[in-house]
């Protein structure tokens, strides 16, 4: 049985509460109406759309806790960080980051998002990429939604080994090993304490 418009709204809010990150077709299933009956819905109850909804979660993570580099050098938006544990971003592959002649996304995108979430998890002032062992699994294309998972796997005293793991739905797209090297903000720490 259909809800009524007070029902569904009520519903609708509480469901974009607990995932911010749902978009307007899968509410459309879930509420058995029209992508267009929820994109009016959103509007009464002056909801952002989706795109909004992500860069403002991405924003407030990146401001509140990504120290190693700035938010406009992240490719993808994170939407979720625990420093020196784990991280997850999404990025929209669009019609520039496709060949024209096939519309497979080109895999230095790929690449620059795993590789960007490995630095930004990094807790330090500073972190760069001494070496990556990368797979490209399945070919990505335009209109696909990637969502990377980064894990740090091992933390040592100046290098830190992050995995990270690319999926479109429930399809695997992308892995890499991101051996990352930290800021020699502790090699200064060192060097005052010895007086060179």
């Amino acid at each position: 049985m259909r809800k009524s418009k007070k029902e569904r709204q009520a519903c609708l809010q509480e469901t974009i509460k607990e995932n911010p990150f749902v978009t307007d077709e899968e509410l459309a299933n879930e509420f058995n109406v029209s992508v267009q009956t929820i994109r009016l819905d959103r509007m009464e109850l002056a909801i952002p759309e989706l795109r909004e909804r992500i860069k403002y979660v991405a924003e407030k993570k990146m401001q509140d806790e990504v120290k190693s580099l700035p938010i406009e050098e992240v490719i993808g938006d994170i939407i979720d960080i625990e420093l020196d544990k784990s991280a997850i971003s999404i990025f929209d592959v669009k019609k520039e980051h496709v060949f024209t002649r096939n519309g497979i996304a080109r895999g230095h995108h790929l690449f620059a998002q795993a590789n960007s979430l490995a630095v930004a998890v990094i807790n330090d002032e500073m972190a760069l990429t001494g070496k990556a062992d990368i797979r490209f699994v399945h070919p990505v294309k335009e209109g696909d939604r990637v969502v990377a998972k980064a894990k740090v796997i091992r933390s040592e005293k100046l290098r830190t080994i992050v995995e990270v793991a690319s999926s479109v739905g429930n399809e695997v797209v992308f892995q890499g090993e991101f051996s990352m090297f930290r800021a020699p903000s502790s090699e200064k720490e060192e060097k005052n304490e010895t007086g060179n």
